[in-house]
């Protein structure tokens, strides 16, 4: 009479190891106690998506703040929805937009780590240690069922009204006696390995959720498939092997997970690991007809981190954001440090949101604006050209033709107690800098409706005589201010607010009168430094053109 070693062994014929082998091969780490090694373990099945991006966020906070690990491990068992290329993407979006990895995949093509391999299909010897031991012991066992078989068993199922699943009786294979099993191997019968399940569903599970608190569950009673027919592993017997001998102290991950703990904690259990804390992660949610809905790869463009590169967004200010979305109590924190590293803010997940934290992208443009407002000219420069290179070729080429100038564009009231914020994101930058070339101003222009295009033709007339382009900026006020009173406006705004009857405007008219001329734009950024940016020649240009067409 044969035994289970004897199935374990025709199953197995090529694997000489053992689970002591391999837990000698990757031994604990030697980290300092409560430090955590946390994970992103993605599948390259297409582009990175902002849920992704957040979870591993989160996992990286979890590592930084307790002095721990955050690795990479790719799951690409299932390769018949493999997008070529999709790892890349996700590890170029994780570099590109400021989350770094400590071990694993680091970059697209790049790999280092001492629990390598960290990618499951190079993995496969490593979980067939464990099969062979588990068919050893009798805790799993070779499935022989079909596919015609198994759709048998679910339409049976369906029309008793039981749960599908192969559980129970319907467990076909579970009574095959090592005999039996063996005479089937022989005879090239194709085969899974399925789990030997001792739970209950009558019985219940209860395990604490960093985010979500204590959670009840039925027990799993189903004979998972842990090796499929061509040897490759499930995901979920995959990941518990690779947890343990990674070391892994906390499983952080999308709640879509929740249903598979009671699997998961049983086949910690029947391998005899430590099981892992678990931490699940609300969606992001987006406000939709007066609701909320989670965010969705087909309807929102913002799901997928492609549009954040796209649009132009700092990573400093994504992830600047996200830090709202992660903690609540991230703004209050800070506003109490402005200038503090990201890195100092004490991460917790009892101030994650359970049930889904809202994106809101117009929340991420002002974070924006202030991340952008804080960059010196420079920054700004390179920022705007290297991402115009790749989205705007033809705007590229026109900042790059001079970059000088263009710095000059983006020097204009930066700094200070109080800088402007007019761009959120690159993809602004076309037409935050258009009037600064002859081509991108509009002279389609109108007044506004209270000054007359002969007391703008008049003023713009006079300023062409007392024009100075080496004036300071006080001095090119005094100069607006001195075409006021000749021409009936006021040049103090005080002053005309008490007798708005006695004036055609003020001060500010005539400053409006003069930014439409040269920029075609009622709101810019200082306007002398915009005219010295552009010399005299283009003022004297643009204010002549700015007469003929208010003369017409």
């Amino acid at each position: 009479m044969a035994d289970w070693k004897q199935v374990a062994a025709r199953l197995f014929p090529d694997v000489t190891r053992t689970p002591d082998d391999l837990e000698a091969l990757y031994p604990p780490r030697a980290l300092a106690e409560g430090a955590r090694v946390t994970r992103i373990a993605p599948s390259p099945t297409g582009y990175l998506h902002l849920g992704v991006f957040f979870t591993a966020l989160v996992n990286r906070l979890t590592a930084s703040t307790t002095n721990g690990v955050f690795y990479f491990r790719l799951e690409d068992t299932d390769k018949k929805r493999e997008v070529e290329g999709g790892a890349d993407d996700i590890l170029k979006g994780f570099n590109d937009y400021g989350l770094t990895i400590d071990e694993g995949f680091v970059a697209p093509g790049v790999v280092h780590g001492d629990y390598a391999p960290y990618q499951q299909s190079q993995r496969v010897d490593l979980y067939h240690v464990y099969v062979k031991s588990l068919v050893e012991q009798g805790l799993a066992y070779p499935c022989f069922c079909s596919e015609e078989e198994r759709q048998q068993a679910r339409e049976a199922q369906e029309a008793a009204k039981c749960r599908t699943g192969y559980y129970g009786p319907y467990a076909k294979c579970r009574a095959l006696t090592p005999d039996e099993a063996l005479a089937r191997i022989d005879a090239g019968t194709p085969c899974v390995v399925r789990l030997r399940s001792g739970g209950d569903e009558s019985r219940r599970i209860a395990f604490t959720d960093l985010i979500k608190g204590k959670i009840e569950m039925p027990e799993n009673d189903e004979d998972l498939v842990l090796l499929k027919s061509d040897g490759v592993p499930t995901y979920h017997f995959a990941h518990a092997v690779d947890d343990h001998l990674m070391r892994t102290t906390h499983v952080i991950r999308g709640d879509e997970w929740i249903s598979s703990v009671p699997k998961h904690l049983e086949l910690f259990r029947v391998l005899g690991f430590k099981p892992p804390k678990y931490a699940h992660v609300a969606p992001l949610m987006k406000e939709d007809g007066g609701g909320k809905r989670k965010l969705s790869k087909r309807k929102d463009p913002e799901a997928a981190m492609h549009y954040y590169a796209s649009e132009g967004y700092p990573a400093d200010s994504v992830l600047e954001y996200l830090f709202t979305v992660v903690n609540s109590d991230f703004e209050d924190w800070r506003r109490c440090n402005p200038d503090a590293n990201r890195a100092a803010f004490p991460f917790n997940f009892k101030k994650m949101s359970v049930s889904g934290a809202l994106f809101d992208l117009a929340k991420l443009s002002d974070v924006s604006k202030n991340v952008i407002a804080r960059m010196t000219a420079d920054e700004v420069t390179d920022a705007v050209l290297a991402w115009a290179k790749d989205y705007d070729p033809t705007f590229y080429e026109t900042l790059a033709a001079d970059p000088a100038f263009a710095r000059g564009i983006f020097a204009i009231d930066r700094g200070g107690a109080k800088p402007r914020k007019d761009m959120a994101k690159w993809s602004d930058a076309p037409d935050y800098a258009a009037y600064f070339f002859d081509g991108g101003m509009d002279d389609g222009w109108e007044l506004p409706e209270h000054l007359k295009a002969a007391d703008a033709v008049a003023v713009l007339q006079a300023y062409k005589v007392a024009y100075d382009p080496a004036a300071d900026k006080d001095a090119w006020f005094a100069a607006v201010k001195a075409l006021c009173e000749p021409f009936g406006f006021c040049p103090d705004v005080k002053e005309y607010k008490k007798h708005p009857d006695d004036f055609k405007g003020h001060v500010g008219d005539v400053s409006t009168i003069l930014r439409l001329a040269v920029t075609g734009r009622r709101n810019t950024p200082d306007l002398c430094a915009i005219m010295q940016l552009l010399g005299k020649d283009r003022v004297i240009a643009r204010i002549d053109r700015a007469i003929q067409n208010l003369s017409e």
